[in-house]
């Protein structure tokens, strides 16, 4: 059984990914993988994607707390030891989400990115 929390982060992940009204290839992709990761079966793995809609989920109001979100997302999608490129990109899109500029963005996934 997953994580509660880690569940629920996760949750806010896909609420975010849908946004903008639709959840790409690459962002499944790299949804499906971080699910994988954290141990949601495939059958909840796709309720999760067919109600992403019905989430709600509020972007922090204040700058901490949505670097606290991005690092945490950051951290999921490196339970395997390294970014996959649609990982990457879904954490892009995300942090944009937040609110955060590209050189923020570049600024902090070069802290997480082996020299």
């Amino acid at each position: 059984m997953p994580d509660p929390i880690k569940l629920q982060h996760f949750r806010n992940l896909v609420s975010l990914t849908v946004a903008d009204g639709k959840i790409d290839e690459v962002e499944r992709a790299a949804l499906y993988k971080i699910a994988y990761e954290l141990g949601v079966p495939l059958d909840r793995f796709n309720l999760m994607i067919d109600r992403a809609h019905e989430y709600k989920y509020l972007i922090p109001q204040n700058q901490h707390e949505r670097e606290k979100q991005l690092e945490q997302m950051i951290e999921v999608a490196l339970l395997d030891g390294e970014f996959s490129k649609a990982e990457f990109e879904l954490i892009t899109m995300v942090a944009e989400k937040l609110g955060f500029t590209k050189e923020e963005i570049d600024s902090i996934l070069s802290g997480y990115q082996k020299p």
